[in-house]
């Protein structure tokens, strides 16, 4: 129990770290408003023709009841013509069928209206979501933005395919039945109506509740979903450990919390549904009191109590759905706030609209008084000075935390450095197109990443627009076409997310053959040789030299055997160079980096 208390504990931290919490804000209808500005693009081909099928179907219905009581009891039934009323009969008929034709169309159309908005919204945020920089990332979990890709969008998907349209029609409804009473009897229009400054006063106070309880839905969805990413990602750890009932009871927590928070959110939107048959209750009783009266005392005549009545009944029906309608608004409104939150953020990196293009590096590298925080606590570079030339192989090395991932992140520009300045080719790389930096350097991880899908598409992962025959060029050229015709189905073998019916070489392999095609100037190999054998080694290595050839390269090792040919070594640690130079004039000096070499002499037995 005091371990399922302590990770609750630290994932409840982590959430509260990512900001993934309940936004306290007022209703916002310009939020609204700035949802269904996705609707534009549709509102001359969709919404002119969902919107005549709606007042069609809207005039219809309020014109039935004016036809049965006022026309048909008090015009033909009372005067006993028999060929008029038929006609009435046939008419009203006719205009039922017409409403059964408006409303179809109404909701083919709105329906198709609906699902090229959500799609247009998903599309939008998940574009912006890919363009967004890594401290975007460091701060939020895989989980939580799935969250708001899939569920948060979803949740609006009711709204626009029948709320918004619904609220419209609902609100002409009530404001036409409202204007029908009031003509048809002012004394028995009050009467009935008394009852709506108290529904009026009871909604407003339930609002702000509903609200939050909605958000705090989408929050526990969030961390749901975000520890079912977690735990899939990380099963072979957990079995390894022997620890599913410990995951397990944390998810039914998990769970139970989701569950009650649905419970509590949609127990407090129900209220509205009751109070308004009860408000309908009290006004039928109102009705059929006073209007007794009125009819004893010849104040009205049959057919108004009678079309009355019918226009009272339609009342409470739109008072209910809008009820619903305001239900939906408070989850797209909680929704809404958590994906406006994401296209809100800007990039910490982006390209300025006056940074020049850089479309032919040669790869020359400067670090310029380099600073670069993390956070205002912990200082990762401090005024890192160094100089790579076009076409070196430079070595980072140095310990854990020292600085040499953070050097590779500054020159990909995945961060830009707190003070200083990072060159290429004598540009600050603020100043230059962030597309003409990436697409020019390539980075090879220790944990290479497998997407799903072919072995060929892996590799073509680099080069988009590479032929069959280039792809199978590059795998050649690192090594990697041995095991790959191998397999079952060769270059067209499927492999699941992260490769997991391949080795570690394996895949490393294939990150080569991507790097390859892609064709850099610089590349960044971050600790790309750790998980891979001798014999792989021995391939990789042979493969190193057609790949850095004429490019500038920055290799991260802790095994130090393989960058014993490096142009420049450089020995970092707690962000600070301590010594540069080639394997053989360091290890004359004897410093850091000898002691490192003699560590590892040791601890490798030779």
């Amino acid at each position: 129990m005091e371990n399922l208390q302590y990770k609750k504990q630290r994932h409840t931290n982590r959430f509260h770290y990512s900001q993934d919490q309940v936004m306290e804000k007022p209703f916002d209808w310009g939020q609204i408003r700035r949802l269904l500005g996705f609707m534009k693009p549709y509102s001359r081909k969709l919404l002119p023709g969902s919107i005549a099928a709606m007042l069609l179907s809207t005039i219809i219905r309020l014109i039935i009841p004016i036809l049965i009581g006022k026309v048909a009891i008090d015009m033909a039934i009372a005067s006993g013509d028999t060929q008029f009323l038929i006609y009435l009969v046939a008419g009203i008929g006719a205009l039922y069928v017409l409403n059964y034709v408006a409303n179809i169309l109404r909701i083919k159309w709105v329906n198709v209206l609906g699902q090229h908005v959500i799609y247009d919204l998903r599309k939008t945020l998940f574009r912006h979501i890919q363009h967004l920089s890594h401290r975007f990332f460091d701060t939020r979990s895989a989980g939580s933005i799935l969250v708001r890709i899939l569920n948060d969008i979803n949740s609006l998907q009711e709204l626009f395919t029948n709320g918004i349209i619904n609220l419209l029609t609902d609100s002409i409804m009530l404001i036409g039945i409202i204007g029908i009473l009031f003509f048809l009897s002012p004394k028995l229009a009050i009467a009935v109506l008394v009852i709506l400054p108290l529904m009026f006063f009871i909604s407003t106070k339930l609002r702000q509740s509903i609200r939050r309880s909605w958000q705090q839905v989408r929050m526990q969805k969030s961390r749901m979903n975000s520890h079912l990413n977690e735990a899939i990602q990380g099963i072979r750890v957990t079995q390894s450990y022997a620890q599913e009932p410990e995951n397990t009871d944390y998810f039914e927590a998990l769970n139970r919390d989701n569950f009650e928070s649905e419970r509590i959110a949609t127990k407090k939107s129900a209220y509205f549904g009751p109070f308004v048959e009860m408000s309908n209750a009290i006004g039928t009783v109102i009705l059929i009191a006073y209007g007794a009266h009125l009819i004893l005392t010849n104040q009205i005549e049959i057919g108004t109590f009678v079309t009355f009545a019918f226009f009272l009944g339609m009342f409470w029906e739109p008072i209910s759905r809008l009820g619903q309608i305001y239900n939906q608004l408070l989850v797209a409104m909680a929704s809404s706030e958590r994906i406006f939150e994401f296209l809100d953020e800007e990039p910490n990196v982006e390209t300025r609209e006056d940074a020049k293009a850089l479309p032919d590096m040669e790869g020359d590298i400067r670090f310029e008084e380099v600073v670069f925080a993390y956070d205002k606590d912990r200082i990762a570079l401090h005024e890192i000075d160094l100089h790579i030339k076009a076409g070196q192989t430079v070595a980072l090395v140095g310990h854990t935390g020292s600085g040499k991932s953070t050097i590779a992140n500054l020159i990909s520009r995945f961060y830009d450095p707190t003070a200083g300045s990072v060159r290429i080719d004598g540009e600050d790389l603020r100043d230059v197109r962030l597309e003409d930096i990436r697409r020019q350097i390539s980075v090879v991880l220790q944990d290479t990443f497998i997407f799903s899908g072919t072995i060929m598409e892996n590799i073509r992962f680099g080069n988009p627009e590479a032929t069959d025959e280039q792809v199978m060029e590059a795998a050649r050229a690192v090594g990697a076409d041995d095991f790959i015709r191998r397999l079952a189905d060769g270059y067209d073998t499927e492999v699941e997310e992260r490769g997991n019916i391949l080795s570690a070489g394996e895949r490393q392999l294939l990150s080569f053959a991507r790097t390859m095609l892609a064709d850099p100037r610089i590349i960044i190999l971050d600790e790309a040789t750790a998980s891979i054998d001798t014999e792989t080694e021995l391939k990789i290595q042979h493969a190193l030299q057609t790949l850095l050839k004429g490019r500038t390269a920055i290799m991260i090792a802790h095994r130090l055997s393989t960058i014993r040919e490096a142009d420049n070594i450089i020995v970092l640690e707690h962000g600070r160079i301590l010594e540069q130079g080639s394997h053989e004039v360091l290890m004359n000096g004897r410093g850091k980096y000898f002691e490192l070499v003699k560590t590892q002499f040791q601890s490798d037995g030779k």
